[in-house]
């Protein structure tokens, strides 16, 4: 019997293909890292509290490394090709990137999104060249996405599979690597705990692998908002646990257990109401001068929470959490009055909870 052999190689689509991981490779390099800022604790605490700003990636959000690792996953997997769409399912952040970076490599992008997407993000999107397209029931973006790219032949990124996939959770500068980086000429160079709010769970995971890959005794904390399943999916191990309403933080809690949440590697979780979200952005704000999106709050909350927990048992020690997009993109939201009404959320106990620890010392919360 004879051999057979095929050979598929395409000499066009190789060339195209090596510039494509280049040029994505390229804003790594110019990119990658990102700030550590420090908020103001009073020094007698002996306690540090940084926050990881995402928000100065080109595309604004924690996501740009995400969506740059999601690119070269379906790049040299094969699965992103030359003129045909990448499609993908997203509440915004992730969606924005990933525009970018099809932008940056010359292909199509359309984004299935909730209906209830900030105006702001929908516009980012198109600003990179993406195309939006809205559902009313935030349930059916992967189905909307994968018949999309059924349509049109091209590649429905997925990013609820495979964040936690698509990142080297062994380092190669991965989040988890550079914040220890940026920690090593502090005074407490190995956290006590990382705060990492979950959409995918794909941060939480790369920096729950990367913290015992290297053995540190540093604990991970994922805080959910209300209208997500992550927390009670994780508390009960029921991995079909789900939610009909859709999330008011935008960029994290979710309908559904996503595959790239990996809840075995997290140990703790916390349930934030949104209105405590809310505040802590906005105290935030008071502290460094800075707005940010409503998941910062809901991390920020679970962060001063936890720095709560070791005033009051007399540990001293550092706290990571993660400054994940700007709040311009939210002022028709988070920051607007009219829009906490519209929601029935009153932020005023949780601000007097932060108000009254930032002074005092003292969580009543």
């Amino acid at each position: 019997m004879p051999t057979v052999d095929v050979d598929r190689t395409d000499p066009d689509y190789r060339s195209w293909l090596k510039e494509a991981v280049r040029k994505v490779q390229a804003d790594a390099n110019r990119t990658a890292d990102t700030h550590l800022l420090r908020f103001p604790l009073p020094e007698k605490w002996g306690i540090d509290l940084y926050l990881k700003d995402e928000s100065t990636h080109p595309t604004g959000s924690l996501k740009h490394r995400l969506a740059r690792s999601l690119f070269l996953y379906g790049l040299c997997n094969g699965w992103i090709r030359p003129g045909k769409p990448v499609i993908e399912s997203s509440s915004g952040s992730t969606a924005v990137s990933e525009a970018y970076f099809a932008s940056l490599i010359g292909v199509p992008f359309i984004a299935v999104m909730p209906a209830t997407t900030s105006r702001e993000k929908t516009r980012l999107i198109e600003f990179h060249g993406g195309t939006c397209h809205l559902v009313q029931d935030p349930r059916t973006v992967y189905e909307v996405s994968a018949r999309l790219a059924a349509e049109s032949g091209g590649h429905y990124m997925d990013q609820f599979t495979y964040a936690e996939r698509a990142t080297d959770w062994r380092g190669n500068n991965n989040i988890a690597e550079s914040i220890y980086q940026q920690l090593r000429l502090e005074r407490y160079p190995e956290p006590a705990w990382i705060v990492a709010t979950a959409g995918t769970g794909g941060t939480s995971a790369t920096i729950a692998r990367y913290v015992h890959y290297m053995q540190y005794d540093t604990r991970i904390c994922v805080p959910d908002p209300e209208n997500s399943c992550f927390f009670d999916g994780w508390l009960t191990g029921d991995a079909k646990t789900d939610c009909a309403t859709a999330s008011r933080i935008e960029g994290i809690g979710r309908p559904r257990m996503e595959p790239s949440f990996v809840p075995g590697a997290i140990d703790r979780m916390m349930k934030v109401p949104d209105a405590a979200s809310v505040a802590a952005v906005r105290a935030l704000e008071t502290a460094i001068g800075r707005k940010a999106g409503g998941s910062t709050g809901t991390g920020l909350w679970s962060a001063l929470k936890i720095v709560a927990e070791m005033v009051a048992e007399g540990r001293k020690g550092s706290v990571v959490t993660l400054l994940c997009d700007p709040g311009d993109r939210y002022l028709d939201k988070y920051y607007s009055d009219a829009w906490l009404a519209s929601q029935g959320l009153d932020i005023t106990p949780y601000a007097h909870t932060l108000d009254e620890f930032l002074t005092t010392g003292s969580w009543s919360a």
